[in-house]
């Protein structure tokens, strides 16, 4: 795959500055949304982390005619059957606010000790160019903590109470250079840049 620019396509605040962050080694143009005037929103209606991904970049793409990177991720919890998995913005049924996820989190895991408190974040990254799409996946092992370890980030409040394995501080008390190495995200980007350098 040739290009020399990536459309980011996501309005969620924290994924763009994770995302562009691991791409900026790359020798190109990154651009957002907002970048190139697009206001619209992709709804997930895949059943996988895969088709979310892949669905949004060809949305995205359509709209601008930019090869477009979208991903998408989500926390799976042992406790909870793998819940809240793809439904991970949407889990009440609806576009949930940051507090409402967190809240909707404390009361299911109520009662749930720390070494059950296991989970993964997963996340997909997808590129599509309008004729060839790489695809590339990304896990991170850990627990979720029994209280908010820190202050929200806009757009990802798991990682505010999910610590990872080895690690005695959530992804957000983490620096973007410890995250990318280990989290969900950065390690899918990194295999993807690994493929699209081929």
């Amino acid at each position: 795959m040739q290009i020399n620019k990536i459309l980011v396509g996501t309005h969620n605040p924290g994924k763009l500055t994770e995302i562009k962050n691991q791409l900026s080694p790359l020798d190109m143009e990154i651009l957002s949304l907002d970048d190139v005037g697009i206001t619209e929103d992709y709804e997930e209606t895949g059943s996988t982390f895969e088709e979310n991904a892949l669905a949004k970049a060809r949305f995205y793409y359509k709209l601008s005619g930019i090869p477009t990177l979208a991903d998408d991720a989500g926390l799976q919890i042992d406790a909870l059957d793998g819940e809240p998995g793809v439904l991970s913005r949407r889990w009440p049924g609806y576009e949930a606010s940051d507090q409402e996820l967190l809240d909707m989190l404390f009361a299911k895991l109520d009662g749930v000790p720390i070494e059950k408190r296991t989970a993964r974040f997963v996340a997909i990254s997808a590129l599509f160019d309008g004729k060839e799409s790489i695809i590339s996946r990304g896990e991170s092992l850990g627990k979720i903590g029994l209280e908010l370890a820190c202050e929200v980030k806009p757009g990802i409040p798991w990682s505010s109470v999910f610590y990872p394995d080895g690690y005695d501080k959530v992804f957000s008390q983490l620096s973007v250079e410890e995250k990318n190495k280990i989290s969900h995200r950065g390690k899918s980007l990194k295999k993807l840049i690994e493929e699209l350098q081929k």
